[in-house]
């Protein structure tokens, strides 16, 4: 069958695919419609998920009818460990969430797995709806550990599905679109705490928690129409499968030769990548992602390393701090009598700021927007903790009112102004670098064996890390625990300094790569050689006769259907 004739899909038996091999490095991908755009755009709304969360419970918990409910009548405010619980229990259950989906995306695949987290997480925010004032404690981590199962899953498995599906020269910019979803969920979710938070009943956090059920819905619903990852489909040996997928997601005819060619380099890397990652048990597939000498260029355990870790730096920026425990510590300094107007501030510019980078990482690469942000963030949480050592948040007198007796006020209000404009401005560069490249790399750096489970496994680092911070952040600032007030920004700032080292020596560029030959470049090059890379062979190419993949490899991966 020629590359240019047309294909009828009820025709085609798996023995009769023919695929065409492309010689030129720039012709493995077809010119991608709008409506192709708005496919590959949309299970990005899965970011909804994530930031609804981090920006609700910081209003709920601050709500005078939940903290009474959950401390007993005379409370002023949450405990520190019933605040650490709360807050960080999503984060735990989406730990195992992400380990699991990582398994579950091989055996049903992408698109089902996000759904499956949708209906997970929908239970979850179900019985969290039943926290009432004589019963608060147990239901709102019971429904949180539940939902975070959901969110676990959507989080792995939506950069995963992403990542395969999206053209590579608009990769970056399509998967960042996660990124912003994640911000508009946290100001979705500062209005509505806003707009609530003067009720005196229950109300004041059962809205905010029951406005989760349309993101489930929307995304659940919404997957049901788009086409499964072809990827998967080569995985699971589904060649004719994945060409009508990429038909779709590319909006061209399977008969088309980029089609083709598209799906003749995914099934040759397939074959190549299965020469050293050989198909083996459920156990021995988790331990490939641990082989390989740790300065071994084509070691899956390099990989592993730096997507955990990777996702693990994102959360040591401290951004969570922001916008998890922002009301509560601003308040508790006495220097800042509208917490939510600050508050708010803050997520508009995370907002805003974060379309930046969909012109930056396809423009400049996620190596140098990762280095540019980590300088930049450093530089406002140094500044943020010297300010207020010094003049701002750590220096207050009593000034009482009659309403609150032991009320404090700055000693130097511009002070304090300055270290709200400079979180402002770490905001910024979080928004526009880190926040969005870290979920980019992890999605590009795996080989098709072993991606959904590294990802899965980089992903889990992600919640493990915004588990460990939101357990010990109400230790470190409680005023009946560290008491740190500012001093906590040069924490902060010290771990965005390591942030800064390791992105220059270990973090490789992949801009404008298909995932492909991200797995070839990283063979050939190093993390500060990378830039510089260009592919000058297709792996069809090594693997085809008269312009066509030779069909013995075709075969071999239809009869490996190599996920187990």
């Amino acid at each position: 069958m020629s590359a240019t004739e047309k294909v009828d899909v009820g025709e085609f038996r798996q023995e009769d695919v023919t695929l065409h091999a492309a010689q030129d490095v720039e012709a493995i991908e077809a010119p991608v419609t709008w409506k192709a755009y708005v496919m590959c755009a949309f299970a990005a709304f899965g970011g909804i998920f994530f930031g609804y969360d981090s920006g609700y419970i910081n209003g709920v918990t601050a709500s005078p009818i939940f903290y009474t409910a959950v401390e007993g009548m005379d409370a002023k405010e949450l405990s520190s460990s019933n605040s650490s619980l709360i807050v960080s229990i999503l984060s735990c259950g989406t730990f195992f969430g992400a380990l699991i989906a990582g398994d579950m995306a091989d055996f049903i695949g992408r698109k089902w797995t996000v759904i499956a987290g949708c209906l997970i997480y929908a239970v979850g925010v179900a019985i969290q709806m039943v926290t009432s004032p004589s019963h608060a404690l147990g239901p709102i981590v019971a429904g949180r550990l539940i939902a975070g199962l959901g969110v676990g899953f959507e989080s792995a498995i939506v950069i995963l599905y992403m990542s395969e599906i999206c053209p590579r020269k608009v990769r970056g910019a399509l998967v960042s679109g996660y990124q912003f979803c994640i911000t508009i969920g946290i100001m979705l979710a500062s209005i509505v705490v806003n707009y609530t938070k003067s009720y005196k009943d229950t109300s004041a956090y059962r809205i905010p928690i029951g406005i989760q059920f349309p993101w489930a819905a929307i995304l659940g619903v919404g997957l049901l129409f788009l086409p499964e990852s072809p990827r998967y489909y080569i995985k699971k040996g589904m060649v004719q499968k994945a060409v009508s997928s990429i038909a779709r997601l590319r909006g061209q005819p399977e008969s088309s030769e980029f089609v083709q060619s598209e799906v003749a380099e995914i099934v040759a890397n397939e074959e190549y990548e299965r020469a050293l990652i050989p198909s083996t048990t459920w156990f021995g597939s988790w331990a490939n992602c641990f082989k390989g000498g740790l300065w071994a260029a084509k070691s899956n355990l390099r990989r592993t390393i730096l997507g955990t870790s990777l996702q693990m730096m994102q959360q040591w920026t401290g951004v969570n701090f922001i916008f998890y425990f922002s009301s509560q510590f601003l308040t508790s300094t006495g220097a800042v009598k509208n917490p939510f107007l600050t508050t708010m501030i803050f997520t508009i510019i995370n907002v805003l700021s974060t379309p930046l980078s969909f012109w930056t990482i396809e423009r400049f690469g996620r190596r140098s927007i990762l280095l540019v942000g980590a300088a930049g963030m450093l530089t406002c949480q140094f500044l943020v903790a010297i300010i207020g050592v010094t003049a701002g948040f750590d220096r207050v007198h009593s000034a009482p009112t009659p309403t609150d007796p032991a009320a404090t006020a700055p000693n130097n209000l511009s002070a304090v102004n300055a270290q709200i404009a400079f979180i402002a401005i770490f905001i910024f560069f979080f928004a526009s670098t880190w926040g969005p490249a870290a979920w980019v790399v992890i999605g590009e750096i795996f080989p098709l064996p072993i991606r959904s489970r590294g990802v899965g496994l980089s992903t889990a680092s992600n919640w493990l890390w915004n588990t460990i911070i939101a357990v010990i952040t109400p230790y470190m600032v409680g005023k009946d625990k560290g008491d740190l007030k500012s001093k906590v920004f040069f924490i902060w700032g010290g771990l965005c300094t390591c942030a800064l080292v390791y992105t220059y020596f270990l973090v490789p560029e992949t801009k404008g790569l298909s995932l492909e030959q991200v797995d070839k470049m990283m063979e050939e090059t190093t993390p500060r050689t990378s830039a510089k890379w260009k592919p000058t062979t297709t792996f069809a190419s090594a693997q085809s006769t008269g312009g066509h993949l030779d069909k013995h490899v075709i075969e071999d991966v239809e009869r490996r259907g190599s996920a187990v």
